[in-house]
């Protein structure tokens, strides 16, 4: 019984004394990869705002001036369409003097080159 005792003594001395294993590898983590598409997008310029069409800005400062109080002409009767300095007024004045005073307007607001006056005379209108 002794060499019983005495083996299971050493084997539990044995078990005792040993060092804990070796921790497992952990994977190395991955250095970052340089990104190609991210850096080629910041050296990119920002898209520019679409620029404002000349001709629809000019059409829009006839129309302000047309229907400006002073102006005494009937407000919104009057459409203005512009293409490089020509305007063209269409719709529908109750009278010829306001047919030539929307006319007269519209030739002094700048950038106005020429002025297509197809305003109709409608009595009432």
């Amino acid at each position: 019984m002794k060499p019983v005792l005495a083996l299971a003594f050493a084997l539990a001395t044995a078990a005792c004394s040993e060092s804990s294993p070796p921790p497992k590898p952990q994977p190395k983590a991955e250095a970052p990869k340089a990104a190609s598409a991210p850096v080629a997008e910041a050296a990119k310029p920002a898209p520019e705002a679409p620029k404002p069409d000349p001709n629809k800005e000019l059409a829009a400062r006839v129309k302000q001036m047309l229907e400006a109080p002073e102006a005494n002409l009937p407000g919104g009767a009057i459409d203005v369409s512009a293409a490089e300095g020509k305007v063209t007024l269409w719709g529908a004045v109750p009278s010829e003097r306001e047919r030539a005073r929307a006319a007269q307007l519209a030739g002094k607001v700048e950038g106005v080159k020429s002025v297509d006056n197809q305003l109709k005379v409608v009595k009432g209108s």
